[in-house]
């Protein structure tokens, strides 16, 4: 499966700072293919990270937007 690069950093981030497997991530991203939401929603909805860990995601992804902005 061809990733974005945001996607991508997206999903390196989740295996190395959350440990999720590369299997939880690719199911998560073929649900997300099928419109039912993003990625971090839908690894939350199938209870593959916890409500902590998806504020740890949405944290990032802010802190990631932030510094992508100020390139």
């Amino acid at each position: 499966m061809k990733l974005s690069n945001n996607y991508g950093h997206l999903v390196k981030f989740l295996q190395e700072e959350l440990a999720l497997s590369p299997s939880s991530i690719d199911m998560a991203l073929r649900h997300g293919e099928q419109n039912l939401g993003p990625l971090p929603m839908i690894l939350w909805q199938y209870g593959l990270v916890s409500l902590e860990q998806l504020e740890r995601i949405f944290d990032w992804l802010e802190n990631r937007t932030a510094l992508d902005g100020h390139l």
